[in-house]
């Protein structure tokens, strides 16, 4: 194997991380916070990828696209929070969860009602196609960095603004005892529709930035939408620093594991057992990979212990 088969494949596993981040970012969020399992979290995925391919081929802007889906998860999470999701918070997570995948049926039909079965396709624009020359003679492709980059920026945006603004201290408060300041007079229910927003829109940016590598198509966001639970699992409900973590060691091991298991296992085995045995062992690595942490750190890498 080469050293630069190795690099590419590590900053593959890097950009598939940053992509499962921004999902799960806001996802973490959602769960710490208001205790809410919403399994239509992948469909916000879904509505800001279908958004940018809409406004990218009237306007061919892709920072409009970005805007544009960006906009349209916010708006489409602030609406179910205050129509459907406020009703659920007294409820058990069994009512939960049927409400929100009742919502995944409403969200996939609509799309398909709007914009047909079809799959769309987004651009990349001419700005960011094509490869990078890196230090030792890598090349890579541009767009996929700037991913990686996009992941990093809004992953230090989370961080400042949990941590030194006065809607962070709210956001940590409500995570920690939400009727307390509920009594010290915050709106409890703005707070909430705020953060909800939040989370929606981190999905629709991961979206539109997936769309422009694979086709917009009903149905995108539900394998995303999994791998997202273990991301937060891995890395411990409520903590943006854990789904940062969680979803690395997800892309990076997502990414290497039928890299190097098939090489495993040809130290042992005939070829052709090996690249059999090592490929379905990787298709089940991230969940060995999360049953392992759990066994070791039941609430997680950055969990609170009960």
């Amino acid at each position: 194997m080469s050293a630069i088969l190795l690099a590419e494949q590590v900053l593959n596993g890097l950009q598939s991380g940053m992509m499962l981040f921004l999902t799960a970012a806001g996802l973490t969020l959602i769960f710490g916070v208001m205790g809410l399992i919403n399994l239509a979290h992948g469909s916000l995925y879904m509505v800001g990828a279908f958004a940018a391919a809409a406004v990218a081929a009237y306007t061919g802007s892709f920072l409009l696209a970005l805007a544009a889906s960006i906009a349209a998860a916010a708006a489409a999470g602030a609406l179910v929070e205050v129509l459907v999701i406020r009703r659920l918070y007294a409820r058990d997570h069994l009512d939960q969860v049927l409400a929100t995948f009742a919502l995944i049926l409403i969200f996939s039909e609509g799309t398909r009602w709007i914009y047909g079965s079809f799959p769309l396709f987004l651009n990349i624009p001419p700005y960011l196609s094509g490869p990078i020359t890196l230090p030792g003679g890598i090349q890579y492709p541009l767009y996929r960095l700037t991913i990686i980059g996009v992941g990093l920026a809004v992953a230090l945006g989370l961080y400042g603004l949990i941590t030194h603004t006065k809607l962070g201290i709210r956001i940590r408060a409500g995570e920690n005892d939400r009727e307390m300041i509920s009594a010290l007079g915050v709106d409890i229910g703005k707070l909430y529709t705020i953060i909800f927003a939040l989370g929606a829109a981190l999905a629709g940016l991961a979206g539109a930035l997936v769309g422009a590598i694979q086709s917009v198509q009903v149905g995108m966001g539900e394998p995303v939408l999994i791998l997202a639970f273990v991301v937060i699992v891995i890395g411990g409900i409520g903590s943006i620093k854990g789904a940062l973590v969680g979803a690395l060691l997800v892309g990076l091991t997502d990414t290497l594991g039928p890299l190097f298991l098939p090489c495993l296992f040809g130290l042992f085995l005939e070829p052709a057992s090996a690249a059999t045995i090592g490929a379905s062992l990787a298709s089940m690595l991230i969940y060995i990979l999360m049953a392992a942490i759990l066994v070791w750190r039941p609430s997680g890498l950055y969990g609170v212990r009960a």
